[in-house]
């Protein structure tokens, strides 16, 4: 079958009302969680797995398995289209990718130009996100049959990478980031030894044998983590919300931010493609170029219509290129995409070469139902601007009690296990203070999901090769990876140190 009759069969997924429902469904609570500020695309997805697994439950294990990831890639892709709106209307990102963003939307917005600035938020995001479905359609299937050809030499290489791509890119600190990926790699070793069947760190308690749940962890770390914030910090002014005048943009507007909508595109989705990048990378890049390629940089910052256009349609083409290592290689390029794979092994479907091969409905339902909840959030977002300005004013009284029932319901929905709930509070402390200290959170969850997957790697490449450990050299595709890795880890430090070399050469 060639790639069309795959894509045509996709859609024939996707269209089934169910399906649509469920992409609607998605791509409104994903924007109404990227208005939000705080919540993030993470703890949207992470607190709707329990949601979508109980709706689900009645089909059959390929259609939930498609249904749920639909529902749930929308509240992804949504939440990055939603956190434009708090940006430009309220200088608060609602979440990291579209901090960019406030810099010259909110000034656009106080110059009464906020339906301007949101009209071409949802335009260039929409462009990026079709930008991105074309080139996934695309590379999907050849990435695929490269990576088929990998032994386990070359997953543990590769896993190794995202471990040390996402390592070096969260937070301002390597060795923290580096920290909580060596925490979520030993929470990974609780539970029954899948190799020789011998209980390890279990301490005999029988509820431990089955492993940590990843659901419970990811959900008390972002959701609870971020109510306990809320509590423990009263941030109780309410900003002004700007004015919304005129809700679509001028033929000049849309005319200068058509290059900058293209560029964005491009740059994000290959930004987007490298594991641990993420949009928040993509949208600083984005505005980075825009400054340098403007014949007056100087506007930037003062309301430039380019600076709102780029950023935005980088961090969509982002989202939409990090699907592309998950769905091929199963490597997940950020948090939010380690709980998508996390959501998709629940139902016993495992990412990387053979997805394409052994489940095409849902790699190919999950393209075709991207197409659609991109055209769905476009006619959401341009009428119900106005709408989405309401609900940032949803007082914290109201919204905190909302978030805990969802985490408590759908977690122990899922587990039926009282224990669960005890660590999913333990875990909703430990999330408030390790963020309070500038601890990430997503490489833990990220070595979470990982760290049985790369066990499982090197033991069986270890088996093949008599436990000679040069196979990982002596393989050319291992080798590369893991010199990357490497890379991916020393330059930053590097970087940083001759920083500070500097800094001393220009004191004394």
């Amino acid at each position: 079958m060639s790639t069309i009759d795959y894509l045509i069969q996709g859609f024939g997924t996707a269209l089934i009302w169910y399906n649509i429902l469920f992409a609607f469904v998605g791509v409104l609570i994903g924007t109404a969680v990227g208005v939000l500020p705080g919540i993030g695309p993470m703890s949207g997805v992470a607190l709707l797995i329990p949601v979508t697994a109980s709706i689900t439950g009645g089909l059959p294990p390929e259609q939930a398995a498609t249904s749920a990831i639909i529902l749930l890639a929308g509240v992804y892709y949504g939440a990055m289209y939603g956190g434009s709106t708090t940006s430009i209307l309220l200088n608060t990102p609602g979440e990291s990718s579209s901090v960019v963003t406030t810099l010259d939307g909110y000034q656009m917005a106080k110059k009464g130009r906020a339906g301007s600035a949101l009209s071409i938020a949802a335009i260039g995001s929409f462009v990026a996100g079709i930008v991105t479905l074309a080139a996934l359609i695309l590379l999907a299937k050849p990435l695929s049959s490269v990576a088929i050809k990998f032994g386990p030499a070359e997953y543990f290489s590769l896993m190794l990478l995202g471990l040390g791509a996402v390592s070096g890119l969260a937070g301002k600190s390597v060795t923290k980031a580096l920290i909580m990926t060596v925490c979520g790699l030993l929470l990974g070793t609780i539970g029954i030894d899948s190799v020789s069947g011998i209980a390890r760190f279990t301490f005999d308690v029988p509820w431990l044998y089955q492993g940590i749940e990843f659901l419970t962890i990811a959900v008390g770390l972002f959701a609870l983590g971020e109510v306990f914030k809320t509590i423990l910090e009263k941030d109780e002014e309410d900003a002004e919300i700007a004015k919304i005048n005129n809700l679509l943009p001028s033929k000049e507007e849309l005319k200068e931010s058509a290059a900058p909508i293209v560029r964005g595109s491009l740059l994000g989705f290959f930004v987007g493609i490298l594991p641990g990048a993420g949009a928040t990378l993509a949208s600083f890049f984005s505005y980075i170029l825009e400054k340098k390629v403007s014949k007056d940089p100087s506007k930037f910052g003062t309301g430039a219509i380019a600076g709102v256009a780029a950023p935005e349609s980088a961090n969509n083409a982002a989202s939409g290129g990090a699907m592309i290592p998950l769905l091929t290689l199963g490597i997940p390029g950020s948090g939010t995409t380690a709980i998508l794979m996390g959501a998709l092994m629940m139902y016993n479907v495992q990412p990387g070469p053979l997805l394409f091969e052994d489940h095409p409905q849902v790699a190919w339902g999950l393209i075709a139902s991207m197409f659609i909840g991109n055209i769905m959030l476009l006619i959401l977002n341009l009428p119900l601007v106005r709408v989405f300005a309401k609900i940032i004013q949803t007082p914290k009284k109201f919204l905190i009690p909302m978030i805990i029932a969802i985490s408590i319901f759908g977690v122990y929905a899922v587990q039926v296990s009282t224990n669960d709930l005890l660590l999913l509070l333990v875990c909703g402390i430990l999330g408030y203070f390790l963020t309070k200290n500038d601890y990430p959170i997503a490489p833990l969850v990220l070595g979470l999901v990982l760290g049985p997957m790369v066990e499982n790697n090197l033991r069986r490449a270890l088996t093949i090769s008599n436990g000679d450990f040069s196979i990982f050299l002596t393989r050319p595709i291992s080798l590369v990876f893991i010199l990357i890795t490497l890379l991916w880890l020393v330059i930053p430090l590097m970087l940083k140190k001759r920083g500070k070399d500097v800094i001393i050469n220009i004191e004394g």
